[in-house]
């Protein structure tokens, strides 16, 4: 066979079997490949860094990695925004990146370019494969790198010539083995010993901790000796609603930060680091953290979080009651204007049980998360590495992950448009994708951060200029019905209780755009 062939045969057997493709010239013979490996599926879209977002979101629900396949150099390049939020989220992916043929790349011609390079800046593990017999083993290794505790992104480069070429692959060797560090009785001792002291605490729960099991067991250790209890910021995926344990979001700004900890003498991290600040600020601590409040670590990152907090809670003999739990909750409808208060209530009113919402909302979401805190349990992804883009990318991959969910994309008219191409890709699968676009025709989180900087709202015209999104009106109603998509525009909150009702009862992708 090719290598082409013998390269998805041997992702196959490691149970990879999704595709996100943006495929050139030289992944022609893997595209070619594609129609003798049965049991794959394979996604087009229009741009890299919607094959790299979607794989993202399908990994975050999953737990296994996609592949999002890449042209050459400009195809990759794409393609980092969005790898750069999933190594934020530790989502296992393989990026597969075609290279030019062996003897072809000392020419430089114009589609080159250091693919290693640029690979490893989002990359936990870097190949290039050179040899078509070999192609199988490295596949085999991309997807353990992937899959390695807590997930990364693991990018194979694989030259023309070698996808090519005929080959006969050896056999494949036994699924390669996922080492963690194991989490140690001293460490669980050592946490357990200062929860028990008496001194205040809290927990900031990240990565797999922030899931429904762990969550229940941090919240009975809390409850238990009345600490707090806190998720980051921008988690990867955080399960919430009703039923659940209420679990604050760790604030964004030091001020708020040091606010909320300003009492407490130990911060106990689970499957999360310690926590600093997204953006520097003049004169301001980069460390989330105050002076007084001393950080340890009861699970690292790449450690199961699940199973130390389950051995912390033995070893307080926790009892298996006692955390506060979400009761089943909504917001009446609102009526009349929308504005970011009235849209998160009907959210909230509305948001249907077992939902997925990939949330790139920014300065209209500051209300989501309170209205939304009692419906039926969902699941929230958030921007995890704040590259903008990510939000319909990442709900298509979870859509296709989760078919019988209902996904539900929450997304500024600014960051929308980094990505807008994902539009045809819902259309063309047919996605259980709802498009919310909080138009408020502006970059409204630089005008915020605008208005700190310079300590007042009254901006020179060019700033102004800069960030403003009204001249012209981008009109998302046209661009998304260009693209496949039903889509209504809305300006009552009457109006869009209708419009998301209509879209959470009916299947199918849909944009509802909210002018704010």
């Amino acid at each position: 066979m090719k290598g082409a062939e013998s390269l998805l045969r041997a992702l196959a057997h490691a149970g990879v079997d999704t595709y996100f493709a943006n495929p050139g010239t030289s992944e022609i013979d893997i595209v070619a490949a594609f129609d003798h490996v049965a049991g794959l599926r394979v996604v087009p879209t229009l741009f890299e860094g919607v094959a790299t977002g979607a794989a993202d979101g399908y990994g975050r629900m999953l737990h296994k990695p996609a592949v999002a396949l890449l042209h050459l150099a400009p195809g990759l390049a794409h393609g980092l925004g969005n790898l750069h939020n999933a190594r934020r989220a530790h989502t296992p992916v393989i990026a597969i990146v075609g290279e030019h043929p062996r003897d072809h790349r000392q020419y430089d011609s114009p589609l080159g370019g250091d693919l290693r390079g640029m690979a490893e800046i989002v990359s936990s593990w870097v190949a290039t494969c050179e040899d078509p017999e070999r192609l199988p083993e490295y596949a085999q290794m991309a997807a353990a790198a992937a899959r390695k505790p807590p997930g990364h992104v693991a990018s194979l480069i694989v030259p023309t010539d070698v996808s090519w070429s005929e080959c006969d692959p050896a056999g494949l060797a036994a699924d390669l083995p996922l080492d963690s560090e194991p989490i140690r009785d001293d460490d669980i001792q050592s946490i357990a010993e200062i929860v028990a002291s008496g001194d205040t605490f809290a927990f900031l729960l990240g990565g797999s901790a922030t899931l429904a099991d762990p969550l229940r067991t941090a919240a009975r250790v809390a409850a238990q000796f009345g600490a707090s209890l806190y998720h980051d910021t921008l988690c990867t995926r955080l399960t919430r609603g009703a039923g659940l344990p209420r679990v604050k979001r760790f604030p964004f700004y030091v001020d708020d930060a040091y606010a909320e900890l300003k009492e407490t003498k130990h911060l106990i991290l689970v499957g999360t680091v310690d926590p600093v600040l997204f953006l520097a600020q003049p004169e301001k601590p980069s460390r989330l953290v105050p002076e007084g409040c001393e950080v340890h670590t009861l699970a690292k990152v790449d450690q199961d979080a699940s199973a130390a907090l389950q051995s912390l809670a033995a070893a307080l003999s926790t009892p298996e009651t006692g955390a506060e739990l979400v009761e089943l909750s909504r917001p009446e409808l609102p009526t009349g204007n929308l504005d970011a208060n009235t849209l998160a209530q009907v959210l909230g009113a509305l948001l249907p049980e077992n939902a997925i919402v990939s949330d790139e909302s920014i300065t209209s979401g500051f209300m989501l998360m309170e209205a939304t805190e009692g419906c039926p349990q969902h699941d929230w992804l958030f921007l995890t590495g704040g590259c903008l883009g990510q939000g319909v990318p990442v709900g298509i991959g979870a859509a296709i992950a989760c078919p019988d969910r209902k996904v539900v994309c929450l997304e500024g008219d600014g960051s929308s448009m980094y990505t807008i191409q994902s539009l045809w890709t819902a259309a063309r699968e047919q996605l259980d994708v709802t498009i919310v676009v909080f138009a408020n025709r502006a970059y409204a989180i630089l005008q915020f951060e605008l208005a700190r900087a310079t300590g007042s709202a009254d901006f020179e015209p060019t700033a102004r200029d800069l960030l403003d999104l009204s001249n012209p009106t981008i009109d998302f109603v046209a661009l998304a019905k260009g693209l496949g998509i039903e889509a209504s525009r809305v300006a009552t909150s009457e109006d869009f209780a209708r419009a998301f009702g209509d879209a959470m009862e009916q299947p199918g992708p849909k944009l509802i755009e909210v002018a704010l």
